[in-house]
């Protein structure tokens, strides 16, 4: 299957929300993806974005668990965390400034961008067409 999968916020909103359209075949997917001994990355920013939004869609107690769950996946690491270091950042506001014909693209995207390009990670699971409107060879998956 696949060596390394990064995964966004609308990835993990679809494993959590089990109301999203799409939550059956995401959720096998990423079972799969465990399954193989696929390597696994998110960063800080995009689980920021998960965390509070999962709270607005999603009861309590059903996020915690979900949430937590992500948590024993780095202990266990099944999922790598990168963390959006001030270096990281400065790469991502380049990117920000190079892409100024593409205003929509969320700055956290960016910084997921730059992770993806420095780690050399081509598949991301995502619904967002910008990752492949930005010409840097990235994928989406399943």
């Amino acid at each position: 299957m696949l060596e390394a999968v990064f995964i966004d916020t609308w990835g993990w909103l679809a494993l959590g929300h089990r109301r999203d359209a799409r939550h059956r075949e995401v959720r096998a997917f990423y079972q799969a993806l465990q399954e193989e001994g696929a390597l696994c990355y998110t960063t800080d920013y995009v689980l920021d974005e998960t965390i509070t939004l999962l709270f607005r869609r999603e009861v309590f107690k059903e996020v915690v668990r979900f949430i937590e769950g992500i948590f024993q996946a780095t202990k266990e690491q099944r999922l790598t965390v990168e963390r959006i270091t001030s270096e990281r950042f400065s790469s991502a506001w380049r990117l920000r400034k190079r892409f100024q014909d593409k205003p929509k693209i969320s700055f956290t995207d960016l910084t997921s961008m730059v992770i993806m390009k420095e780690k050399g990670i081509k598949s991301i699971l995502t619904e967002d067409e910008h990752f492949l409107q930005v010409g840097m060879g990235f994928q989406k998956v399943p």
